[in-house]
Formats: structure tokens, C-alpha cells, sequence
């Protein structure tokens, strides 16, 4: 059993991008620090293994992102995806920081690239990572390495004993036995609660049961389920969540972010009863793409079919399945298990929908639909042009939106003010800013800033 010192200054709980952030800032302090990290070592970093890329804010060109990409425009991004469900101040917290973080990154070994094709349209407002998220992980690892952070994997916190506004003692499993340990303050950082199914139905419904976790299968909400049943305050819906049209043959856990499909604005989208039920040329990909989880939750058996012929199929991100292809309208509606008569009468009503005009793949191009309802606003072609293609479409949820209500300081709040001692960061919070909806790189930003940010609370804190 590794030795566990007795004394630390903070216990972080959690793995990923925010706990990483809160550790390496509070030991660079000068604080003792422990993390205690759920997953075994090669499924360490939570989520964060499988992110690709950073929402940064910066007033002009900055190494791989283009052009400028304002506070302003950031944040009515933002606004945009959440109908205005969210904190403004925290909001903007986070904007405006992401372009200092930038800098912190790189300097704590984090490596990014220019976009790559298919994902040209966020050159301008996020970073991408060189080695994606898994190597952001490992890099923030060695930097804790060097920092002489202490670090337990399989380490699965069950408790914080929280007396009237302070956290007295954490206990958790560790290598069959139970441990219970204090410290002078305490960051949670261990995600939302997506990967309890039951959890997930009891907030949604039945319906629930059919989701795909794209993310870790070690977010249970054990530590959020625990804090919230001893007072600490909630925030955020528990029935909100980032959640995206993945491919339904993705596996039930952990599929990442390979398993999205990025071709719903060139497709035809269909239920299992053949008929459309949604805008899919509704905004650019990377600011509708997680509203598609949602939409297809709501269908049959919560699935749906993306349709596209032979003009669109180089047009987005490959798939990590190939398509289901066709000759024929007909024999892909048999290869997908759809009525062929219902199906090839949908996209015959949405070809002669379609109107002459330009086609620009990467930027709105008011292409739309006429006389058709639900409307397709943009890049409405015809699906004309054989072989035809095919996926099945089924929600993949990313993280949960019920967390933790902080302050600015990144501050656990309580039935009767803040938790003197506990500061949360990352997905475990991030319902303090998402009401709903989602924005690529958003949630990086979230946990880098806050992060950051309960890391340097905690020093203040235990330093004097």
C-alpha cells in the first residue's frame, strides 16, 4: 500500500482537468496536497480524457486561434445556448480568464495545434490539444510529479463529514480498506452524477435507461449525492445535462469523443416512424451540436437516423463506425430497419422542399427549405446523389448539470452560508453557469478557471 501522510493542507477529490488545475496551483503554494482519484491509473483524468479543445477569449490572433474572439461575443454565445440560463457574473468570470489561461497551459506542459479539417469553423474560438485530452492529463500529471503531490488511484471518497460549516474529515476506500483523513481544506472536483443510470431515470424517466454515457463510467455522484443530503446548497436541474447525438453503436460507457457524429446539418433526420422533427440546418455545428441529445431523447425509444448521400459525406469529421451505405433509398431503410415506403416519401417531400442557392459547408448560408415543416434553415440539398448513407443516431450524455452552487471565490455554499473550508471546481459546479444547453470547449474553460481559482482560495486559506 503506498504510504498515505496524515497531514496534508488540501484533499482534492477527483482526477481530471479542474482537480489537476486545484492541485498544481495550490502545491506550487506551497501547500501539501493529496488527490484521491476514483478510477485506476490508466483511466485516471475523469472526462478530460477524452476532450479535444479549450473556448478561448482573446482580442486579436493568438497562436493557433485566428482573427479575435471578444468577452462580448463570447459570452452571447453563450447566451445563445442557454436561452439565458445562467450566472452572468460567473459567466464572465470564466471568459475573461480562459485568455490567461491559455498562457498557464502551455507553461504547465499542455501542447495545442491548429484546427484540423472538418473542425475549421472553431479556428477562431478554440484551442485545440496536441494529443487531445488525454495528453493535457498526462502533462498535468508530471507537473504534479515534480510538485511532489501525492496522488491515490482507486481511491473512492464515500463521505465528508460536514459539522455545521466545515468539512471535518473525508473517509474512502482505498485498496480494501476504509480510510478516513482531515485536512485544513478540502476541493471537490469528481463530476457530475451521468454514469448512475438510476440516478439518471429517477431525474428523467424511463427513457433514461436507453442513454449512452459518452464519458467516464466512474462518475457516479457519490460525493455531490452526499453533500447535497447533509445541506450543502444545490443548483442547476438535474434533467439538464450535456448531452449530444452520438452513434448508436457506441458502447454503454466511456465511447468519448469519437462516438459524436458531426453530420446532422448536412443530413436529413428521421425518428424510427421515418418522419423529421427538428431544424438540423439550424446554427453551425460546434453551437447546436449538444442540443441533438436532447432531441433525439424525446423520439421512440430515443432513437433516431441521420440521412446523407454521396455530396456531404466529406463534409464533416469521419465517423469512428463507418456508415450503413445503400444504392438505394429503399435497401438503406431496410439496412437501418426503417419502413422503406414511409422513409423514401420524407426525403422525396424534403427534396422537392429545396431551393437553388449557394452551399457553404462552414458558415450559415441561408440555404433553406420552402413550404416544409420543420423547416431546414441552412444547407437544405437534396439527398439525390447515390451510394446513400446512413446512422443511427442515440443520446450520449457527457455530464450532469445538478452541482454544487459555489461563489466566485469557487466556495461551497451551505444551508446557512459558505462551507468555510470547501471549494468545488469543474463539471461538480458547472450547473452555477450551465442552465441548459452547451458550447464546444466551454466545459474546459469551467474547470481550468475555477480550477485555477479554488486552488488559490485554498492557499490563501490554510496559509493563514
Amino acid at each position: 500500500m503506498k504510504k498515505i501522510n496524515n497531514i496534508y493542507d488540501t484533499l482534492v477529490i477527483g482526477g481530471g482537468n479542474a482537480a489537476l488545475c486545484a492541485a498544481i496551483t495550490a502545491a506550487e503554494a506551497g501547500l501539501k496536497v493529496l488527490i484521491l482519484e476514483g478510477a485506476p491509473k490508466p483511466y485516471r483524468g475523469g472526462n478530460s480524457r477524452h476532450t479535444r479543445n479549450f473556448r478561448c477569449m482573446h482580442p486579436a490572433p493568438k497562436a493557433v486561434l485566428t482573427d479575435s474572439y471578444t468577452e462580448e461575443e463570447y459570452f452571447d454565445d453563450l447566451l445563445k445556448v442557454t436561452k439565458g440560463k445562467t450566472d452572468e457574473k460567473l459567466a464572465k468570470l470564466v471568459i475573461k480568464n480562459t485568455h490567461e489561461c491559455y498562457d498557464w497551459m502551455q507553461n504547465h506542459g499542455v501542447r495545442f495545434q491548429p484546427s484540423l479539417s472538418g473542425t475549421l469553423s472553431l479556428s477562431r474560438t478554440n484551442a485545440f490539444f496536441m494529443g487531445g485530452g488525454k495528453s493535457l492529463v498526462n502533462a498535468y500529471y508530471r507537473q504534479l510529479e515534480k510538485l511532489d503531490v501525492d496522488v491515490l488511484y482507486e481511491a473512492q471518497v464515500t463521505h465528508l463529514d460536514l459539522q455545521g460549516n466545515h468539512i471535518k474529515s473525508v473517509t474512502f476506500h482505498y485498496q480494501d480498506e476504509v480510510r478516513k483523513l482531515s485536512s485544513k481544506t478540502v476541493i471537490v472536483a469528481s463530476g457530475g452524477f451521468q454514469a448512475d443510470i438510476d440516478w439518471l431515470a429517477r431525474a428523467w424517466g424511463p427513457a433514461a435507461k436507453n442513454f449512452l454515457i459518452r464519458g467516464t463510467p466512474y462518475n457516479k455522484g457519490v460525493v455531490l449525492a452526499n453533500l447535497l443530503k447533509q445541506g450543502a446548497t444545490s443548483v442547476g436541474d438535474p434533467t439538464q445535462c450535456h448531452a449530444v447525438a452520438i452513434d448508436g453503436r457506441s458502447p454503454k460507457y466511456d465511447g468519448g469523443i469519437v462516438t459524436r457524429l458531426d453530420c446532422v446539418p448536412f443530413s436529413v433526420v428521421v425518428n424510427q416512424n421515418s418522419q423529421r422533427f427538428y431544424d438540423e440546418g439550424e446554427d453551425v455545428w460546434p453551437k447546436r451540436y449538444a442540443i441533438w441529445g436532447r432531441l433525439v431523447a424525446d423520439q421512440p425509444d430515443q432513437v433516431a437516423y441521420a440521412i446523407i448521400d454521396a455530396k456531404s459525406l466529406d463534409l464533416f469529421m469521419p465517423s469512428v463506425f463507418p456508415p450503413i451505405k445503400a444504392d438505394s433509398l429503399e435497401e438503406l431503410a431496410l439496412k437501418m430497419g426503417l419502413e422503406p415506403n414511409a422513409l423514401t416519401q420524407t426525403i422525396h417531400g424534403f427534396n422537392a422542399s429545396c431551393r437553388t442557392g449557394k452551399f457553404h459547408p462552414t458558415e450559415l448560408d441561408g440555404l433553406a427549405t420552402q413550404g416544409l415543416t420543420p423547416a431546414k434553415t441552412n444547407w437544405a440539398r437534396p439527398i439525390d446523389t447515390p451510394p446513400f448513407y446512413g446512422y443511427s443516431l442515440r443520446t450520449g450524455v457527457t455530464f450532469t448539470y445538478l452541482g454544487l452552487k459555489v461563489d466566485d471565490k469557487a466556495q461551497v455554499q451551505g444551508k446557512d452560508g459558505p462551507i468555510i473550508n470547501l471549494w468545488a471546481a469543474g463539471e461538480t459546479m458547472a450547473g452555477s453557469i450551465l442552465g441548459q444547453g452547451y458550447l464546444a470547449g466551454f466545459g474546459m474553460a469551467i474547470g481550468t478557471v475555477f480550477g485555477r481559482i479554488a486552488g488559490q482560495e485554498v492557499a490563501k486559506y490554510a496559509n493563514h
